[in-house]
């Protein structure tokens, strides 16, 4: 959701130039987004045009689970905020590591692959004796700040995504098995993991050896699970190696509860519940409506709902927006921020979201 009301918060662009730590030929019109949120970024654009990160969606396997790669991004960008201050950093996308260096570490360590951050393969197929996947995929994003009118590499944070299960194939294109992976193993693995993507970025002359960097442990939700991982821990180094690990108290978890779950909350499963209720009494013609809840330990911070409709009309989709919206701020829990996506099977129609108790919405087509 942090992506979503960043990019969504972009208001006048202001022209400045770019300097990563080095030289810079004037040639390059760089520009900012102007947030119209204090909580957020001011995004760094080169030429008028947003730079995505060279490593964006590498991963070391397949993992089905769309949810991962959302919650991976805001939960970095969250802890992320605690180190560089939105008012004084300004955000873009990792460019400091490319998409073959990142390849290589993914991979497993080999002869071939001698930079590779998984073991290698001891040669066993069994599920407990085999050498598993633990690093499964990277993040970089970037906070520069200006300095003698040039935006300047000030911080980096890394996300480490450590898998909770390796799903692998004993022959190609054969019968998939697991390989499940203890809490406990993810966190020591992903320790070492980070300690040498840190002792690496110091060698490149953009990082140096004294700008902080934040690293922060993921686990990859599994592929059966309707909601995405969670970071579960973090370590900032602010020169050289990094320093001591924090424990993080994340969850996530779907709403309403099934299976008979018991839900992290009762008070926010029943009002969740309340309002899926009253939305479906109003408009029967919703294919569903679910969410995924977020919580620091048992205080709700955020709720990622999704709502499936039929409605084809702009003026059926206008209304039911603003209704969503209303019902909104009148079932659920008012201390937490909301994103709320209103969609087709085939089209996004409308988007809400809430951020520090503020509203806004947008219907898709609607200019």
């Amino acid at each position: 959701m942090a992506s979503m009301v960043l990019l969504s918060a972009c208001g006048n662009l202001q022209n400045s130039s770019l300097s990563s730590g080095g030289s810079d030929s004037g040639k390059t019109s760089i520009q900012t987004t102007n947030s119209s949120d204090s909580g957020t970024y001011d995004v760094l654009m080169s030429n008028g045009k947003y730079k995505t990160s060279p490593i964006s969606g590498l991963t070391a396997a397949d993992n089905s689970n769309q949810f991962n790669t959302r919650s991976f991004e805001s939960g970095l960008m969250k802890l992320s905020q605690d180190q560089y201050a939105t008012n004084n950093y300004v955000f873009q996308e990792g460019q400091v590591l490319s998409a073959s260096v990142v390849n290589k570490w993914l991979d497993r360590k080999s002869k071939k692959n001698p930079t590779g951050l998984n073991p290698a393969s001891n040669g066993s197929t069994d599920e407990n004796k085999r050498a598993p996947m633990y690093f499964q995929q990277m993040l970089e994003e970037d906070y520069l700040q200006k300095q003698d009118g040039k935006y300047k590499l000030a911080g980096m944070s890394i996300g480490i995504a450590m898998n909770e299960v390796d799903y692998y194939q004993k022959k190609q294109y054969g019968p998939t098995f697991q390989t499940k992976i203890s809490r406990a193993e993810q966190k020591a693995q992903g320790e070492k993991v980070a300690a040498q993507v840190v002792k690496r970025l110091r060698q490149d002359k953009k990082v140096g050896k004294d700008m902080p960097i934040t690293v922060g442990l993921y686990s990859v939700a599994t592929q059966d699970t309707l909601i995405g991982g969670n970071y579960f821990a973090y370590s900032v180094s602010k020169s050289g190696a990094l320093g001591n690990w924090k424990s993080l108290d994340y969850k996530s978890q779907m709403l309403p509860t099934v299976n008979n779950e018991k839900p992290i909350s009762s008070s926010d499963n029943d009002a969740f519940s309340n309002f899926k209720s009253h939305i479906q009494d109003y408009f029967p013609n919703l294919s569903g409506v679910t969410a995924q809840a977020h919580y620091d330990g048992k205080s709700l911070k955020s709720l990622d709902v999704t709502i499936n409709t039929q409605f084809d009309g702009l003026a059926q989709v206008s209304s039911f927006t603003q209704f969503v919206q209303d019902s909104a701020g009148k079932y659920l829990p008012s201390g937490a921020d909301l994103d709320i996506s209103i969609q087709t099977v085939d089209n996004q129609q409308s988007v809400i979201t809430r951020t520090n108790g503020k509203f806004n919405s947008h219907v898709y087509n609607a200019d």
